[in-house]
């Protein structure tokens, strides 16, 4: 099978944002997405950004257009939210998002009218339905087909990092489930979901597909589900770990992240060096260790298992790759991970406010929807 790379300009950025629709009385779901997609899928037309429907009628979802930087591209999903708003605010509907809703059950959900959501649940039956789930993906161009699986396999050692800082998913159904991102989990039970297998060049991809295709596991590249994959009709890298981050200031300062590994890897590249690699079963001791303790994990960081607290390990980081940020023209959105890890993800803040309102997880969904319109700073002081 020969698969196309699309031409893409280097390190551009694209982001897409899975978010919830809910009752602003109850704090439930609700399935009210095809009532307005028809208008806001029109409005969006002539826009850089996009508005779009999911799995679930609980949920819209929100894209920018091919960013030359990480604040063009979250200025374009900041725009199609603020459209999303004019039609759900009227409409008696709040916002919000997380990995996954407080208490929300999933058989009271609908899945959306389309041939590849039914078939897709027709497959994986009770797991498919459990799909309870919202992300954030972050779409980073690369102008070398090449550098896709050797970028990819090096990213791969830094998705316990953007793991634990998007974590934002622990409660479930109405349970505390005592992990940080319970949605990591639950995604990676998807046929192709999961961590990417450690190809090594883009022929090796091509003959993945062939054979998933040939025996029926799925129909094209679209339906790889890996947390981190090769978009090849975009010309991209996209990164698919990440939990639905409950505020846009935490959504650019993942994007930054990608953005900034994805190129000092670049760099790394065209200066004839090698990537670094580490072991499938290190990569997926990190998935378990970062969807159980968040930024408290402690995580593999090298091919010799030397383990560091990935706060630590994500500090160093920043700081080694500050310049390239800069030069990207991301520093800000780069240096506020500092405040991710010095003030907690999303799944830190939920379980506070949870604790302080006596476990109320109304309360929970109420300081998500707060966060998602007005930022973190109106989180458990105001609960």
């Amino acid at each position: 099978m020969t698969l196309d790379f699309a031409p893409s300009a280097r390190s551009t950025v694209g982001l897409e944002w899975e978010i919830m629709l809910a009752d602003p009385a109850s704090g439930d779901l609700v399935g009210r997405a095809p009532e307005l997609l028809a208008a806001l899928e029109a409005e969006s037309a002539d826009e850089r950004h996009t508005v779009t429907g999911e799995l679930l009628t609980n949920t819209i979802e929100v894209t920018s257009g091919v960013g030359d930087s990480v604040a063009q591209a979250v200025d374009d999903i900041a725009q199609a939210i603020a459209a999303v708003r004019s039609a759900t605010d009227p409409a008696g509907i709040e916002l919000l998002s997380a990995g996954s809703h407080p208490f929300a059950q999933w058989y009271d959900q609908e899945v959306t009218d389309k041939t590849r959501y039914h078939t897709l649940i027709e497959r994986t039956q009770w797991w498919g339905r459990n799909m309870m789930i919202w992300g954030i993906h972050v779409h980073i161009g690369v102008e070398d087909q090449r550098k896709v699986f050797p970028i990819i396999n090096a990213l791969t050692g830094f998705l316990p990092h953007l793991q634990s800082i998007a974590a934002s998913s622990p409660f479930w159904a109405g349970e505390r489930t005592g992990y940080a991102s319970n949605r990591a989990l639950v995604f990676q039970q998807l046929p192709t979901a999961g961590l990417p297998w450690p190809l090594q060049d883009w022929a090796q991809f091509e003959g993945y597909l062939e054979d998933m295709v040939r025996t029926g596991v799925m129909a094209d590249a679209s339906e790889v589900r890996w947390d981190i994959r090769p978009a090849p009709r975009w010309g991209t890298i996209e990164v698919r770990a990440c939990d639905g981050v409950s505020t846009l200031p935490e959504l650019a300062a993942i994007a930054s992240l990608v953005q900034v590994l994805v190129e000092s890897f670049s760099r790394a590249l065209d200066e004839g060096r090698t990537l670094p690699q580490m072991p499938a079963w290190y990569h997926r001791e990190n998935k378990w260790r970062a969807a159980r303790y968040g930024l408290d994990a402690r995580v593999i960081v090298d091919a010799q298992g030397t383990q560091l607290p990935v706060r630590e390990h994500l500090a160093q980081t920043i700081d080694h790759l500050a310049p390239v940020a800069v030069e990207l023209g991301c520093a800000r959105e780069f240096a506020s991970l500092h405040t991710i890890l010095d003030e907690g993800a999303s799944h830190a803040r939920q379980i506070a406010v949870a604790d302080a309102s006596g476990g109320d997880l109304g309360e929970v969904v109420r300081h998500l929807i707060r966060e998602f319109r007005s930022g973190p700073e109106s989180s458990i002081d105001e609960s």
